[in-house]
C-alpha cells in the first residue's frame, strides 16, 4: 500500500496538480486586482502582494470550516476500481488544465481553470471508464447552476452597484477592501477545488471508493495556500489589460462596484458549496458595471472572452480525454 501511495502516478499527479494551483494563482490575480490597478487605487507590484496574501488566507480559513466545494470536485466523476489506471488518467486530467490555462494567458484571454479543471477531469474519467456512465451528474448540476449564477448574478450586481454607489465620494480605500475581498474569496472558491483533486488523488492511490471526502490534512491546506499565493505574486497583467482596459475601462467608483458585485456573487456560491469560476463573476461584473455607467467599449473583446469560456467545457473535455487514451495505451 506504501508503495501505491508514493508511487510515480501519485507523485507526478501531485506535481502537475501543483502545477495548476500555480497557475490559476498566477493568471487569475486580476480576478481580484484588475479594477484598482486599472483605475490606479493601487500600483500592481502592491495589488499583486495583496491578493496574494488574501489569497493564502481564503485557501486556508474556508477550506477549514466548509469544504462543500472540495466535496463536489471531488465526486465529479466516477474513476473506477483500478488504482494504477485511475491515477493515471487524473495525471492526464492534470496535463490538460495546464496546457489550456497557459495558451489562455498567452492570449491575454480571461478563461476559468475551474472549469477546466472540472472538463479535464470528467474527460480523463470518460477514457478511462469507456462510457459517458462515468460522470456524476448532481455533482455537475452544481457546476452548471454555479456557472448560470455567476454570470448573471455579477452582471447584475456589478451595473447595480456601479449605478447606485454615491458619485461624491473617494473610492481608493473602498476598492483596496474589493481587491482584498475578491482574493480572499477567489482563494476560498479555487483553493477548495484543488484540494478536492488532491484528496481524490490519495483515495485513488489506496484503491478506496469515491465515497465521502474526507477531511484534508492542516499541511495540505497550507501547500495548496502557500503555491497559489506564489502564483498571484506572478501577477498576470496581460488579462489585466485586456479586461480593464480594453474591453471597458473603470474610473473607481465604477471599478469598486464591480468588486462589490463579484464578491457578493462569490460569498453566496460559497455559502451554497457551488463551484463557481472567479474570473467569470469578476469579468460579468466589470462589463455590467460599464454598460450600466457609459463606460463599455469595444464589444468585440466581450464576444472574444466569450467564445474561449464557451470553449472551455469541450476544449478541456476533449483533451483531457485524449490524453489520458494516450496515456492509458
Amino acid at each position: 500500500m506504501l508503495d501505491l501511495l508514493f508511487s510515480p502516478a501519485l507523485i507526478l499527479t501531485a506535481l502537475l496538480t501543483l502545477a495548476v494551483v500555480l497557475v490559476n494563482g498566477w493568471t487569475d490575480a486580476p480576478n481580484a486586482i484588475a479594477t484598482a490597478v486599472a483605475s490606479g487605487s493601487v500600483s500592481f507590484r502592491g495589488g499583486v502582494a495583496l491578493a496574494a496574501a488574501c489569497n493564502f488566507l481564503g485557501v486556508w480559513l474556508i477550506s477549514l470550516l466548509a469544504p462543500a466545494v472540495a466535496d463536489t470536485i471531488y465526486s465529479i466523476a466516477d474513476f473506477g476500481g483500478d488504482s494504477a489506471a485511475a491515477l493515471t488518467a487524473l495525471t492526464a486530467a492534470m496535463a490538460a488544465i495546464v496546457l489550456w490555462a497557459v495558451l489562455a494567458w498567452w492570449f491575454g484571454i480571461p478563461t476559468s481553470e475551474s472549469h477546466a479543471l472540472v472538463a479535464g477531469v470528467t474527460g480523463a474519467a470518460v477514457a478511462l471508464q469507456g462510457s459517458f456512465g462515468a460522470i456524476r451528474w448532481e455533482a455537475w448540476g452544481k457546476v452548471l447552476f454555479g456557472l448560470s449564477l455567476s454570470l448573471l448574478l455579477g452582471f447584475l450586481l456589478g451595473g447595480w452597484s456601479a449605478q447606485w454607489l454615491p458619485k461624491d465620494k473617494r473610492y481608493r480605500a473602498p476598492q483596496l477592501l474589493g481587491a482584498a475581498l475578491m482574493a480572499f474569496l477567489h482563494g476560498a472558491q479555487d483553493g477548495q477545488k484543488f484540494l478536492g483533486i488532491f484528496l481524490l488523488g490519495t483515495t485513488l492511490a489506496q484503491g478506496g471508493a469515491q465515497g465521502s471526502l474526507p477531511p484534508p490534512p492542516l499541511w495540505l491546506t497550507a501547500l495548496v495556500a502557500a503555491v497559489m499565493a506564489l502564483g498571484t505574486l506572478l501577477g498576470g497583467r496581460r488579462i489585466i489589460d485586456t479586461v480593464c482596459r480594453e474591453m471597458t475601462h473603470l474610473p473607481p467608483r465604477e471599478g469598486f462596484g464591480a468588486d462589490l458585485g463579484a464578491g457578493l456573487t462569490l460569498a453566496l456560491a460559497t455559502l451554497l458549496g457551488l463551484p463557481v469560476s472567479t474570473t467569470h463573476a469578476k469579468t460579468s461584473a466589470v462589463l455590467g458595471a460599464g454598460m450600466a455607467s457609459g463606460q463599455s467599449r469595444k464589444k468585440e473583446v466581450a464576444g472574444k472572452i466569450g467564445l474561449v469560456w464557451l470553449a472551455t467545457f469541450p476544449a478541456c473535455f476533449g483533451i483531457g480525454f485524449f490524453l489520458a487514451k494516450l496515456a492509458l495505451r
